[in-house]
């Protein structure tokens, strides 16, 4: 198969990650892949090195940009047209808000035209938006669901929201768990490296480190995780949450630690490459997610692979990795209960282990990039009858 992916921006990020791996898998399979990005704008760190040479062909589409301008869009459009209709491929699978709409558009118009699948990582459309807002990506994207053969989703929570206000009713949604490279995760690194790390910023090796993997941006939910720090504290004189990650609300997120006195708690990485995840996750004891909205963050499978515990708030697919076998659910915004939960495995060493272990176990097979990229596959065929 010819096969076309678009998306917005390569940046560090999960759906470019996603991204990444299907391409990557699609092309050792034999298929034709290109993959069409705009420009990696944004504090978040680019993934283009980790792109290239990877047996596909990547194309940089200067116009397509993450900010919603009209003119720029439109030229955006007539151009993506054309460079597909050059292309002629047999699939257009587009990702994230801006491509995704741009991308199915000028697919749909070419002729003949080729099977068309979206993949959703997450929504434009959420509760902390007002409602016009609201209803104008709702409306934007039923649009563009007419012009969808298939959808993806990362986690069934996305397609019961998508279902829930009226898009894409009548295609076909198939899940298909976001991949992870697992060797890195699977097999922790020496004891050495590990102390290395922590000693890079700072920790000694009796802490019990919470780790939260996040960009430092809005609705990413660190002000929970320092609120619930500063309940912490005073029962426990051996923990130390580590932020990794960037982002435009750093230095806030920074005064707020300040304000709060826990300057000597938090430590912060900044932004880390791919390939330091893992170490990241094995340097720590418990990973804390308190994101607002998220499709299916894959540090709460990644953090799974290495045997670490995960609290995370309750919110979209959490729920389909997270139980009471392999960590804790927490109502969003609910401080009191993020507090707890923590303070429960601090305490339990064993505890942490067992869930750490029932959590690995449980992602293996449905976070392998066979499993996903079979799925995709089949999802092609479909849409192209075969």
């Amino acid at each position: 198969m010819r096969i076309v992916h678009v998306i917005t921006r390569l940046i560090l990020g999960g759906a470019q990650e996603n991204t990444l791996i299907t391409c990557k898998h699609l092309a050792r399979r034999g298929h034709e892949v290109t993959l069409i990005t705009g420009p990696a704008i944004g504090p978040e760190g680019a993934l283009f090195e980790h792109a290239r040479g990877q047996g596909y062909e990547i194309i940089e589409f200067n116009r397509l940009i993450r900010p919603i301008r009209p003119f720029s869009d439109g030229l955006a459009y007539l151009q993506l047209k054309r460079l597909l209709r050059s292309l002629a491929p047999d699939i257009v699978h587009t990702h994230s808000a801006k491509a995704g709409i741009l991308g199915r558009y000028a697919a749909a118009a070419l002729r003949p035209r080729p099977g068309i699948v979206h993949t959703i990582h997450g929504l434009a459309f959420h509760p902390y938006l007002a409602d016009w807002t609201n209803r104008l990506y709702i409306a934007i994207e039923r649009a563009a669901a007419r012009r969808t053969d298939a959808f993806i989703s990362v986690a069934k929570a996305m397609t019961e929201t998508m279902h829930a206000v009226g898009i894409g009713l009548d295609k076909p949604f198939t899940t298909a768990y976001s991949a992870i490279e697992q060797e890195a995760f699977l097999h922790p690194p020496d004891v050495e490296q590990i102390k290395g790390f922590r000693q890079r910023y700072g920790i000694i090796e009796q802490a019990v480190v919470l780790v939260c993997i996040a960009r430092l941006t809005e609705f990413k939910g660190h002000e929970y995780i320092i609120e619930s720090a500063r309940r912490l504290v005073s029962k426990f004189d051996n923990c130390i949450w580590l932020f990794v990650g960037d982002g435009d609300l750093a230095d806030e997120i920074r005064r707020q630690i300040r304000l709060a006195n826990l300057g000597y708690r938090f430590k912060f990485t900044g932004l880390l490459p791919p390939t330091q995840i893992p170490l990241a996750i094995h340097a720590s004891d418990i990973l804390v997610h308190c994101s607002l909205r998220e499709g299916l963050a894959r540090v709460l499978p990644q953090a799974m692979l290495c045997g670490k515990p995960v609290v995370s708030f309750d919110i979209d697919g959490a729920r389909e990795v997270v139980n009471a076998r392999t960590g804790r659910l927490i109502e969003p915004e609910d401080v009191e209960g993020l507090a707890a939960a923590c303070e429960e495995l601090i305490a339990d060493a064993r505890l942490r282990d067992r869930l750490g272990a029932a959590g690995r176990q449980s992602v293996i097979e449905r976070f392998a990039p066979e499993t996903m990229v079979d799925t995709i596959e089949r999802v092609y065929q479909e849409v192209l009858g075969e």
